[in-house]
């Protein structure tokens, strides 16, 4: 029998040097609310979103047809851009047939950060399953990535991968300590996430900005079969195959 591959937890980015990365897949998890927003934008129909770390390089893009410039710092969208970071804004067909150029504070510096990796994946609530199949069908060494805030642990997205973590760990090595937190954390937050997530700081900053039905929509689990993938700088679909296991 072929020894499992490893399932892996980072709490934060600032982790990433611990962990190699080079023939990994990792799975960027920001779940409030970059890696969700992305998620619907393709859902939805874009193209392909690409995410970039800085505001400059976002506007970079302006002058290119059919791309759609959107920020977001500190949980509000940035001054002279159209969109920012909530998943309601990129439905009713505003995405569909162009591209996206998304920055924000966390998420898309985390799958900057990931370059090394021999595949970068999308995940959040909206596409459970979906990455789940996808990851016990590859069935290579893999790291759950949290983006946290600023660089911090986080929450929601401990609680993301720990969930992760309770579906996969029978077919895949796991055996550290974070995972075994994370999964902890999801265990006592299931029953009731959103009652469990108002204690977190990130739910009280944007629901200082009137934005709680945001959150409410990023906790709603398999509203699509979506998984972005990192191709040549874009996310794009990955190939979700009703045959995979």
């Amino acid at each position: 029998m072929p020894d499992k591959s490893s399932l892996e937890v980072i709490l934060t980015p600032n982790l990433l040097p611990l962990y190699p990365l080079q023939g990994k897949v990792v799975v960027v998890i920001d779940v409030l609310r970059a890696t969700t927003t992305m998620t619907v934008a393709l859902d939805q129909g874009a193209t392909k979103v690409i995410p970039v770390e800085s505001i400059e390089e976002c506007l970079s893009y302006k002058d290119k047809p059919d791309h759609i410039l959107a920020g977001e710092r500190g949980g509000q969208k940035v001054e002279g851009f159209s969109y920012g970071n909530s998943p309601f804004e990129y439905m009713d067909g505003v995405v569909k047939g162009k591209t996206l150029v998304l920055t924000t504070t966390n998420g898309t510096r985390a799958i900057k950060m990931s370059s090394d990796a021999k595949e970068i994946l999308i995940g959040g609530f909206l596409n459970f399953s979906a990455l789940t199949r996808w990851l016990l069908n590859e069935s290579t060494d893999t790291v759950l990535l949290c983006s946290g805030w600023r660089d911090k642990f986080n929450l929601e997205d401990t609680i993301f991968a720990g969930a992760i973590i309770n579906h996969l760990k029978e077919y895949f090595l796991v055996d550290s300590d974070s995972a075994f937190a994370a999964e902890k954390l999801y265990l006592n937050s299931r029953r009731n996430m959103l009652h469990y997530m108002k204690q977190s700081s990130h739910y009280k900053r944007l629901a200082k900005f009137g934005v709680v039905n945001d959150i409410k929509y990023c906790l709603r689990p398999d509203l699509t079969n979506v998984v972005p993938i990192l191709k040549d700088g874009a996310l794009v679909r990955a190939d979700i195959s009703k045959d995979m296991i």
